[in-house]
């Protein structure tokens, strides 16, 4: 980490998954994390970004082996069943939750105190019934701050 970098905290919740299907968070182009929890109401990922000195725009700079995308549209990947790594499975899908919206302020909070993180919720289930795929909506008014456990 470059001394001008900044390790934030960050949660995704996947509300109500579809029972049966193997989620997983994407690292870099292949690699795979387990979730920290799942149940049978939500799967909670956890890792950490590096917010990145200011390149000019008034966005944030996410950088890290969790951030997906361009340095103007970043995002990370949720992916579920055979991109998850499962077999025997029709699935293969991955969501896109975009790091757009997180506003300076919430990262100054989720670093001011000990314990908490940025956090988005997701619908685990999209309109057919499978896993959520492509860019997925967040939701309760999008990125948050919140406690440390979820």
């Amino acid at each position: 980490m470059k001394p001008a970098e900044t390790l934030v905290p960050f949660r995704i919740v996947v509300l109500e998954p579809v029972p049966g299907v193997v989620l997983m968070l994407q690292r870099g182009r292949c690699d795979l994390v387990a979730p920290v929890h799942r149940s049978a109401a939500a799967v909670f990922f956890e890792f950490e970004l590096r917010l990145g000195p200011p390149s000019g725009s008034s966005q944030l700079r996410w950088l890290g082996d969790f951030a997906q995308g361009t340095p103007t549209d970043r995002f990370v990947y949720v992916n579920a069943g055979i991109r998850a790594g499962q077999t025997g499975t029709p699935w293969d899908r991955r969501a896109k939750i975009k790091l757009a919206g997180i506003t300076r302020r919430q990262v100054d909070q989720a670093l001011a105190t000990p314990g908490l993180r940025l956090e988005a919720r997701i619908q685990g289930a999209g309109r057919d019934g499978g896993p959520c795929c492509a860019t997925v909506p967040l939701l309760d008014g999008g990125w948050r701050v919140g406690p440390k456990s979820g």
